[in-house]
């Protein structure tokens, strides 16, 4: 797993604008596939409350999530 992808998710997440899998996966430049495999890794190893809102249709965090990625 490359940590800058699960931010760029995060952050995509966060800002609400991550489009369909297929849009998500252009935006990050990795296939679907292995889109869906971050989304797997961050749902079940990091307990991110994601899921896909088929009306926005967008992924989303349906909880808080406390992610944090800053370098202190």
């Amino acid at each position: 797993m490359d940590i800058r992808i699960i931010i760029r998710i995060h952050d995509c997440i966060q800002n609400g604008y991550t489009g369909n899998p297929k849009e998500l996966s252009q935006k990050l430049g990795v296939s679907e596939r292995t889109l869906y495999n971050y989304i797997s890794f961050m749902k079940l190893d990091l307990k991110a409350p994601i899921a896909f809102n088929t009306e926005k249709r967008s992924y989303e965090y349906v909880g808080e999530c406390f992610l944090n990625f800053e370098n202190k």
